[in-house]
């Protein structure tokens, strides 16, 4: 695998005061970062990828493996628990996240285990980004090297439970072995060949290819805490490209329906992705600038799920958008909104990326003067 490492420290500690602030605040490029937000609550252990997926606000499983949630509310059921898999706090806050990380050729039952979010913006080509996560070994456990950060265009959605075969853009090759319940700061740099929107965390190589020691284990696998991602620019900061089909450059007229890209929502949930912000701010500043304008939400869902709940979840996510523009200060009488269900597909809804597209929100221009 060819990968683009960059562990320039000197560079880093320079710019760590400088860069990735908005507003005296550090834009961390990472969605629920700490693992603290959960789409649903939780009940139990997880057996497969998605239980992990349904629970976890904005992350998922990449693969049919199942990564290991932890909060105060988990119950690890008492057979795990021999194995001490409850005895490790988050590092910060109350929850944290548990990945298998080596023991394929030793038998392991999902020996590879991945974590998946999509990023608050697009990666910029070029452009150097800072990166920091903190990982903590189960006690019983064998230790291993290879923590990595892998990107992706597209969603992974891949029916395996071994490697993923992606070269991750930065990858820790030290063996960490700490001392029992601590936490390993890992830290470093890359820089984006490609305008990636999703950030896969795991081990990307093969068993033969990890470093890995004994040390005090009893299980013949490799078992991490994760906890506290980071990632941010590094400047100069790059601008980010404007897209040809840029909502500001729309021609505005009365009964136009103008899709909203990117426009993202957890799966079966109506609580918007910071991805949204993006796109939605553009609306805002289309809206301020024709105050007599009115518009009219239109939510789409694709066709998995019955027709009065496909309704009923267009609707939700209709009313989230609108929301969150009277939120950010337009008034709530300029704007409705109508559900539309899956009874308008613009592709297939017999495969993933046609159903993809069929989930959108749309605005249509009810007046403009």
């Amino acid at each position: 695998m060819q990968m683009r490492i960059i562990l320039t420290y000197l560079l880093l500690s320079l710019s760590l005061g400088l860069f990735g602030q908005q507003n005296g605040k550090i834009q961390n490029l990472v969605p629920n970062p700490s693992f603290e937000q959960f789409s649903s609550p939780p009940i139990g252990w997880f057996y497969r990828g998605s239980d992990f997926t349904s629970l976890m606000r904005f992350w998922d499983s990449p693969t049919n493996a199942s990564p290991d949630a932890y909060g105060q509310k988990i119950r690890v059921p008492a057979h795990w628990k021999t194995n001490g898999f409850h005895l490790q706090k988050a590092n910060k806050g109350e929850s944290m996240i548990g990945l298998t990380m080596f023991g394929c050729e030793k038998g392991k039952p999902h020996c590879r285990e991945y974590v998946q979010v999509r990023l608050n913006e697009e990666l910029v080509v070029g452009q150097n980004y800072y990166v920091e996560f903190y990982v903590s070994k189960l006690k019983n456990s064998l230790a291993c090297n290879n923590f990595g950060l892998a990107f992706a265009i597209d969603l992974v959605d891949l029916e395996i439970e071994k490697e993923i075969d992606i070269s991750p853009l930065f990858n820790s090759v030290s063996v960490v072995d700490n001392e029992a319940e601590e936490w390993v700061k890992i830290k470093g740099g890359f820089q984006a060949d490609s305008a990636y929107n999703f950030l896969v965390v795991g081990n990307f190589y093969k068993d033969i290819d990890t470093e890995f020691e004994y040390t005090d284990a009893v299980l013949n696998y490799a078992y991490y805490y994760f906890d506290d991602f980071l990632i941010k620019k590094i400047p100069p900061i790059l601008e980010v490209p404007e897209e040809k089909e840029d909502l500001r450059k729309q021609i505005l007229t009365e009964g136009k329906i103008i899709k909203l890209k990117n426009i993202y929502f957890d799966f079966d949930k109506w609580d918007l992705h910071p991805r949204s912000f993006i796109e939605l701010s553009k609306l805002i500043t289309i809206l301020k600038k024709n105050p007599s304008m009115n518009i009219q939400i239109h939510g789409h869902t694709d066709s998995i799920g019955s027709d009065n709940y496909n309704i009923y979840l267009s609707r939700k996510r209709a009313r989230s958008v609108i929301n969150y523009l009277v939120d950010q200060g337009i008034d709530a009488s300029r704007l409705s909104h109508k559900a539309y269900g899956s009874s308008e597909p613009v592709e297939s809804n017999k495969d993933s990326g046609g159903r993809a597209l069929n989930r959108r929100v749309e605005f249509k221009i009810m007046n403009i003067n």
